[in-house]
């Protein structure tokens, strides 16, 4: 099973100081051998990906949890906000109702000045 085919992966970026930060994204087959993600291009794991490339990611549930026997995988991502249009599509087919549920989530807390809507794709390169 490849990572791509999870429904969950823990992401661990890190911080300016080496410090690592980790949290639960969905994730999807984006060609290539490389995976990716949406996420607003003003979230702290952007803006953590401007000082350090360096990921990790490994298999767990919806709340970050790790997958029991799961190993995780070095990986280098960027910020691309070109890839957007069509990472989203990809996000949008994987996911169906539980994508559009978050979707309108986020819109209503973004129209409540809640916090941005996703507007860039994080493409992952796989070691």
């Amino acid at each position: 099973m490849s990572i791509a085919d999870e429904k969950y992966v823990s992401l661990t970026t890190y911080r300016k100081d080496g410090t690592s930060s980790a949290v639960p994204v969905w994730i999807v087959d984006a060609g290539d051998g490389n995976v990716a993600f949406t996420t607003a291009s003003t979230s702290l794991k952007a803006r953590r990906l401007a000082n350090n490339d360096q990921v990790k990611l490994q298999p767990c549930d919806m709340k970050g949890r790790l997958t029991e026997a799961s190993t995780s995988v070095s990986a280098t991502a960027r910020v691309s906000p070109a890839d957007f249009d069509r990472v989203r599509a990809l996000v949008k087919k994987k996911y169906g109702m539980q994508f559009h549920m978050i979707n309108t989530m986020g819109r209503i807390s973004s129209m409540l000045g809640k916090g941005p809507m996703s507007d860039a794709a994080i493409i992952v390169s796989l070691d």
